[in-house]
């Protein structure tokens, strides 16, 4: 399955009438997502900031950053798949304007999931745009 991009997810979600619907959406989303090895799993891998454990690795393709993610939760690995939509294969300028908070707004999420999702989110989402800060320099 290849991930669509965010104004996709955007629109497939739309097309849900109710919240466990788009929930196995977005864990099927997760599915689509190779995930890293056991060897990738390190600790200076792991996001800081969320309840379960998430591993994150980057790099500078052609100018555009890639990211590989992991998690040992379903539900979280699914929302890795909704961030990796707004900003994998993407330059450093594209991801730092991209409007985070509005597409998550628009998928109505931060209502639907726990705060310490939400604080892990955002987490991973502070990382990524760091990276991309610390590309453009």
């Amino acid at each position: 399955m290849r991930l669509p991009d965010s104004q996709e997810i955007i629109d497939d979600i739309a097309f849900f009438d109710d919240w466990e619907q788009r929930y196995q959406y977005i864990i099927d989303l997760g599915k689509a997502i190779p995930g890293l090895s056991d060897e990738q799993k390190t600790s200076d891998r792991l996001v800081k900031g969320c309840q379960s454990s998430v591993w994150m690795t980057s790099r500078i393709d052609e100018g555009r950053i890639q990211f590989d993610v992991d998690s040992d939760a379903v539900i979280v690995q699914g929302l890795l798949a909704l961030v990796l939509a707004a900003y994998n294969d993407k330059t450093p300028a594209q991801i730092l304007a991209f409007d985070i908070d509005g597409y998550f707004t628009e998928l109505d999420l931060e209502r639907h999931i726990s705060p310490t999702r939400g604080n892990g989110l955002r987490a991973i989402v502070g990382k990524i745009q760091a990276l991309a800060k610390s590309a453009t320099r």
